[in-house]
């Protein structure tokens, strides 16, 4: 069973999530938690602008917040976001990892202490290496690895990163990445399993 889908941005981001998350279904059945790299000005603006575009829930992750299934958690600006052992969120300002604050590694590499297996890690357009190790470490636990392909992305660094430190499950277009998302969801209430495109 899948608890939660982890989603990694940078350069780009903004675009792709809009293309992805909107086309989730109201009662989402895991968990969504995003780590896109933000101005440090930027407070609150990716959630609201994405809460008025889906059907799922889209919000800022607060201190000690409860992981929901149906809701999309968005790292704040100049904070890292951790996913603590109880299944609820942290905030912390430690120094940058990989340029970033928040950082995809730093989300991915928690969380999978956590859900282990139960996860689901998609790395999107960006212009540096952030959230490579963390796939890999997904990769790894046994976990289910998803790349937007670098040849549709706006910023293809990241995605390539991340194909060079694991072997990536999927590699995928945002329309595929989409429905892979949907068809996962069907799955996992229908409890069957799923056929996903895939590109080596």
């Amino acid at each position: 069973m899948i608890e939660a889908v982890l989603i990694g941005a940078s350069a780009g981001g903004m675009k792709a999530l809009t293309a992805i998350l909107p086309a989730l279904p109201k009662h989402f059945g895991m968990a969504v938690i995003v780590a896109q790299h933000l101005h440090a000005g930027s407070d609150g603006y990716l959630a609201e602008h994405l809460n008025r575009m889906c059907e799922v829930r889209v919000k800022d992750a607060d201190e000690k917040e409860a992981i929901e299934p149906g809701t999309v958690y968005i790292a704040p600006a100049r904070y890292h976001l951790l996913v603590e052992e109880d299944r609820t969120l942290s905030l912390s300002g430690e120094p940058h990892v990989n340029y970033a604050r928040p950082s995809i590694d730093v989300l991915f590499e928690s969380a999978v202490e956590v859900f282990e297996d139960r996860i689901v890690g998609i790395i999107l357009t960006g212009a540096n290496s952030d959230g490579a190790q963390g796939l890999a470490a997904i990769k790894k636990r046994g976990g289910t690895t998803v790349v937007q392909d670098p040849l549709n992305a706006s910023s293809p660094e990241m995605p390539r990163a991340a194909i060079h430190a694991a072997q990536i499950d999927h590699i995928l277009t945002l329309p595929q990445i989409t429905s892979f998302l949907r068809d996962l969801d069907r799955a996992e209430y229908d409890s069957k399993p799923i056929k996903t495109p895939h590109r080596a």
